[in-house]
């Protein structure tokens, strides 16, 4: 049917281009005259630099731009052709332009790629961009990794802060396989670039160790790490590695300007607002999401030129000579114009002249005309119907292959028992999100992004749409919504229900109001900080659900990344543990998995990382982090800290072991009232934290004890230590010393991540890492 449809549109596609070459050759031919493009550089200067236009506020020359900062050298010297440059008074090193965008307040430079080499010439080289205000780095960029067993970053310092992004390409032993053509983390891993980063450095580390012999290195020779635009770079295995070693020494970085630091708003009313008449003012945010202030100018519906100059209205006369046959053409501003007809002539419309005697002429423009409308009614109906048929057909591909099929069958067999697990279609959850509209987005992660969504029945949902396609295993994320949806636990974010009939699979959860506990904790704004008791009461409830999770199952399930950001609170700070994309399932005939290591640095399980085994226990490791988090009010891993104290999981060990522990806990939430409970907390934290597996406590033994020490925190005698101690030993369990280790990644630069108000990013890694100092 779709075949026939196809047929009957080129036929009525050829019908209508033969109507309109008959009614509408002499325009055509007509339309060549046209009028020069307005000047684009202040008066009197210069306004090319070889072929690139330089469009004021930018200018060649320190009179020729509105601001230093916006103030280009046009490069001479190259043999190619002249290149545009940021000067150096104002930029640390010139940076190459190679694109300008008034209309979206962007322009595009060129950039170094980081690359480390196995060959005989041993280059590793970093990369650096660093852009004064008012430039950043535009989010349209991605980050990647190319390489076997490799890890990049980069990172941006601003005064104390600092903003690190990780990504790793592993392989295993390739020797006579193929590099997978996607970028998935095989010889090639890449990420997106969050909005803010101004000054950014890449450096990167190797994971092993080659030399010129080894089959990686002389097939590939070296790795790489760069930021790019998008669209401007695809990965193909079999030609990327080559043209990188050989050609392409940089590539293109999309960067956001904008003028001053106030908004629309505020400048209209400073002597030096710079949008000129005919012009409209546009806050930077609004286009490029960022939360830096500014604007930019762009001309009026109906104008032309550059906005920061002045725009001109179109004279649509003067543009072509095909307007008003058999009249004369009037201007009429802005972007309009009519016809004034010749004698003999009168008006059919305000841009039409048509004669008084001739009726066959106009008898035949008007069948003309009709048939016209009909014939792309008529294809315009085609269209949609093939079109809505493409969709269902599509719609319906995705169902079955997401396992949507499988899910209706097991949610049958439950005779109505998982009542809570419901079938979205891809509509509902659209128009929900206002069609995943940007102000709907609640966060965002290395595996996709979270939106707020009001149902029909105006019960609010978040809903969680994967960013990367990969390819799903249907029974198994069938088998994760059936279980996930028969949870009932009141510290668990309750899954609602799920969507396949988009490309990937969507999942809705129940909306949780007041953020993340790692916001409370260490991000600004968020009120006061969270009190003693109460953070007692969070890490209880976290842990009494991870361990229903390990135990109260029908099948155990391991969270797999359990840290601060994973951990939601309600208005009534109740607990909420989310984020199952990294859980797996433990079969019960099974104590240990085999899988690829996957969870947050600063709360990864060394065990785990060590063996590639994941046992329950990876969960109690990272439960002691967050323990120890909550003790001291600082993040996990920060590279901005000492380097004995990057670490948080072994400085608190090392802390307890010297008799330290007073001097690391938050001296805001402790006093003599509560000391004793926090130095019992902060001993099971560290048996928590042992590596060996098999000597930490189980995720029951932990959320019974936080329990017992909650209660007795409440007692009228649960801070007197002397009263019952043999009561209080029974209760709460003796602490046992243990060793704690941190995984340390060594490199060639001053690379290193810290944490950020959204945690750290999540990063998928193979080969095995040293301990402390290589030990």
């Amino acid at each position: 049917m779709a075949s026939l449809h196809e047929r009957i549109l080129v036929t009525l596609l050829y019908l209508l281009m033969l109507v309109a070459a008959t009614t509408t050759s002499t325009t055509l031919l007509a339309a060549a005259q046209t009028l020069p493009p307005p000047p684009q550089a202040k008066p009197g200067c210069k306004e090319k630099c070889g072929d690139l236009t330089i469009p004021y506020p930018f200018g060649i020359g320190e009179n020729c731009s509105m601001r230093p900062e916006f103030t280009i050298a046009c490069d001479q010297s190259t043999t190619v052709s002249p290149s545009a440059n940021f000067t150096n008074g104002t930029f640390t090193f010139p940076i190459t332009i190679t694109k300008f965008s008034l209309d979206d307040g962007e322009l595009q430079v060129m950039q170094d790629i980081a690359r480390k080499c196995y060959d005989d010439t041993k280059t590793n080289s970093s990369s650096s961009l660093e852009l004064p205000a008012p430039y950043i780095i535009s989010t349209k960029n991605n980050f990647f990794t190319l390489g076997c067993n490799v890890l990049s970053l980069y990172r941006q310092v601003v005064d104390e802060d600092s903003q690190t992004g990780v990504s790793v390409a592993f392989c295993e032993d390739i020797l006579g396989k193929e590099i997978p053509e996607s970028c998935t983390g095989f010889g090639c891993a890449q990420t997106s670039i969050p909005s803010g980063l101004q000054n950014i450095s890449i450096g990167m580390a190797a994971l092993s160790d080659y030399n010129a012999s080894d089959h990686w290195a002389s097939t590939y020779k070296c790795s790489y790490a760069f930021i790019v635009e998008e669209g401007n770079f695809t990965f193909a295995p079999k030609t990327s590695f080559q043209q990188l070693y050989t050609t392409i020494q940089q590539l293109p970085v999309a960067v956001n300007w904008a003028i001053g630091d106030e908004p629309c708003a505020v400048a209209k009313n400073l002597t030096d607002y710079s949008c000129k008449e005919n012009t409209i003012c546009v806050n930077r945010n609004t286009i490029t999401n960022e939360t830096v202030a500014g604007y930019i100018c762009r001309c009026k519906p109906g104008y032309e030129g550059n906005p920061y100059l002045g725009c001109q209205d179109i004279d649509e006369c003067a543009t072509s000579s095909g307007h008003c046959q058999n009249g004369k053409c009037i201007n009429s501003p802005p972007g309009n114009y009519s016809c004034k007809c010749n004698k003999g002539f009168r008006h059919r419309d305000e841009f039409t002249c048509e004669t008084w005697s001739n009726n066959a002429s106009l008898k035949i423009s008007l069948g003309v005309s009709i048939g016209f409308l009909v014939l792309v009614v008529l294809i315009s109906w085609i269209y949609w119907e093939m079109n809505k048929r493409r969709l269902i057909k599509l719609k319906k591909k995705y169902f079955k292959e997401n396992g949507g099929l499988t899910l209706q069958q097991q949610l049958a067999s439950h005779g109505g028992a998982v009542e809570t697990a419901k079938i979205f279609t891809a509509e509902e959850l659209e128009k929900a999100t206002n069609n995943y509209h940007a102000d709907e987005i609640l966060g965002e992660g290395g595996y996709g992004t979270v939106y707020k969504g009001i149902l029909p029945d105006t019960k609010v949902v978040a809903i969680k749409k994967s960013k990367i396609g990969a390819p799903t295993q249907s029974e198994q994320f069938v088998n994760e919504v059936i279980v996930l949806s028969q949870i009932n636990h009141r510290n668990v974010v309750k899954l609602l229900g799920c969507c396949f009939e988009t490309e990937v699979p969507l999942l809705v959860y129940e909306y949780i109001t007041h953020g993340t506990l790692f916001e409370h904790i260490f991000s600004k704004g968020k009120g006061s900080p969270l009190s003693w008791e109460l953070r007692l009461k969070i890490a209880s409830e976290t842990a009494g659900a991870l361990a229903y999770l390990h135990s109260s199952t029908s099948t155990p399930i391991i969270h797999r990344d359990v840290k601060a950001t994973n951990i939601l609170l309600d208005d009534n700070y109740t607990a909420k543990v989310s984020d199952f994309g990294a859980s797996r399932f433990i079969p019960l005939d099974q104590t240990e998995l085999a899988t690829l290591v996957q969870g947050t640095l600063g709360y990864l399980d060394p065990e785990y990382f060590h063996s590639n085994q994941l046992t329950e226990k990876s969960d109690v490791y990272s439960f002691g982090v967050v323990l120890a988090e909550l003790l001291t009010s600082r993040v996990a891993l920060s590279f901005a800290r000492p380097d004995a104290e990057r670490c948080l999981a072994s400085f608190f060990v090392s802390s307890i072991e010297k008799d330290c522990l007073i001097e690391i806990l938050d001296a805001d939430i402790m006093n003599e009232r509560n000391i004793d409970t926090a130095e019992q907390v902060a001993y099971l934290a560290k048996r928590c934290l042992r590596i060996k597996g098999e000597e930490r406590p189980t995720m029951k033994e932990v959320a019974m004890e936080l329990e017992g020490m909650q209660n007795t925190a409440k007692h009228p005698w649960g801070n007197n230590t002397n009263s019952c101690p043999e009561e209080t030993e029974y209760l709460l369990g003796s602490p046992i010393n243990s060793e704690a280790y941190i995984v340390n990644v060594k490199g060639d630069g001053d690379e290193g991540a810290s944490g950020t108000t959204s945690g750290y990013d999540s990063m998928q890694i193979q080969m095995l890492m040293p301990y402390d100092d290589g030990r």
